[in-house]
């Protein structure tokens, strides 16, 4: 019988032995209790609607896709619906996506199980959790103004290589209007040329090679 006092968990991730350790250590609380676990998003959504989880821990990058696109329609139908993003990338896109999303919390896969269990009790109790490392990202990503749908296309045809001319034509549009919008690309990365460019984003999580 669950008590008052108890925290029901789901638990996505498509690593059998992840989700098995964090469901043994989750189970070792008193007040958590892991009541389903998946390993896709169409496996999330199926166990979210069957258990109405408090928290719902769910990985970034699964199968099926991408973890914050179930959060998102998961939210819609139930906008009360607890998050907790684990990953082990911390891109800066990746953090704000999430957050935007509606997730309360983003851990990486790396942290301390006392950590786990202070964020996981905190967005139970409807408050969020950022570990520092991850706030910071989160406040860097905030202070830089958004890319555009067309530039974003753009950043991605400079990561792949493509030349100002072949980006053009790729997108159908003239050099000097792409040369433009690396213009605003590089501002708002706030680097100084297309090698820079590519760097951060990647490191940022902007694109993803591959």
């Amino acid at each position: 019988m669950k008590s008052q006092a108890e925290i029901r968990l789901l638990i996505v991730d498509d690593h059998f032995f992840v989700r098995m350790g964090l469901a043994e250590s989750l189970n070792d609380e008193p007040d958590l209790r892991v009541v389903a676990e998946a390993g896709t998003n169409a496996e999330c959504m199926t166990a979210f609607a069957q258990h109405h989880p408090d928290v719902v821990l769910l990985d970034l990058n699964l199968p099926d896709g991408n973890g914050i696109d179930t959060l998102i329609a998961i939210r819609r139908s139930d906008p009360n619906a607890r998050f907790i993003m684990l990953s082990v990338d911390e891109g800066e896109d990746d953090i704000h996506r999430a957050v935007e999303a509606g997730a309360r919390a983003y851990l990486p896969k790396s942290i301390e199980r006392e950590d786990l269990l202070e964020a996981v009790r905190a967005v139970a109790a409807g408050e969020t959790y950022f570990p520092a490392r991850i706030a910071g990202r989160l406040r860097d990503r905030r202070q830089r103004p958004d890319l555009t749908g067309r530039e974003m296309q753009v950043l991605s045809l400079i990561v792949q290589g493509c030349s100002n001319k072949e980006a053009a034509a790729n997108l159908g549009v003239t050099e000097p209007t792409i040369k433009q919008h690396v213009g605003n690309i590089l501002r708002k990365l706030e680097v100084l040329d297309r090698t820079q460019a590519v760097t951060a984003a990647i490191q940022r999580g902007l694109v993803r090679l591959g």
